[in-house]
């Protein structure tokens, strides 16, 4: 086995999650839930944020404005701490568990034992994140997980500086990052991580990629 990192960081659609999971259960769910939700939680301060991010100014109009975004999959922090209140209910409740890859408790364990933080990085809310590996088909993951950044946290993902944020926030310079998006893999390398391009099934490979290119976390591709 290679040398490793000192800290594995992780996105998650299309690298530890299937995409179709996010965009075939959980964002039809929040959509559908939203408008109770906009209507129960108007003076709520995620609520009031949306209202100030959207310059809506009545329930039908950030309803609309919140609905074409998630249609549009935007990365808006504001929406993504909205989706994240929704989906805690429907984790909490049982309604919905999230699909981890099979390999990736296989992989938590094994950088555990050998001393690896693993960390994620992704644009859905902290909360998102923690609800998914919390309440995922493989049992709870949370065990494994040292460290969440989202975009408020650390910044863009495909922006040089969230991954300088992250480096100082991990305290290390050793740190891996995959992911299955080209962008944001090449402005990792650009902060200073080493970088893996993830092509799980149903995820093209990028021809312009020049990031080494694995199909699973299975040691022998990563060598670690």
């Amino acid at each position: 086995m290679g040398s490793a990192p000192e800290v594995v960081l992780l996105d998650i659609e299309g690298t530890t999650t299937d995409i179709s999971f996010v965009h075939d259960v959980l964002f039809p769910l929040s959509r559908r839930a939203l408008p109770e939700y906009i209507a129960e939680h108007w003076n709520d301060d995620e609520v009031r944020d949306a209202r100030e991010a959207t310059g809506a100014s009545d329930i039908g109009g950030l309803i609309e404005h919140l609905t074409a975004w998630i249609d549009a999959d935007r990365k808006e922090p504001t929406l993504k701490a909205i989706q994240g209140k929704i989906w805690r209910g429907a984790f909490e409740s049982g309604q919905v568990k999230s699909h981890v890859y099979p390999d990736v408790p296989v992989a938590f364990q094994r950088w555990k034992a050998r001393g690896i933080r693993i960390a994620i990085f992704s644009s859905g809310s902290i909360e998102a994140q923690e609800l998914l590996f919390r309440h995922s088909e493989q049992g709870d993951l949370t065990g494994f997980l040292s460290g969440y950044f989202d975009p408020t946290t650390a910044g863009p993902k495909r922006e040089v500086r969230a991954y300088e944020a992250i480096l100082r926030a991990l305290g290390t310079r050793q740190v891996a990052f995959l992911s299955d998006v080209t962008a944001e893999l090449d402005a990792a390398r650009t902060a200073g991580l080493s970088t893996w391009q993830l092509l799980r099934p149903g995820v093209a490979d990028d021809a312009g990629s020049t990031h080494p290119k694995v199909s699973t976390f299975a040691p022998d591709e990563l060598g670690f």
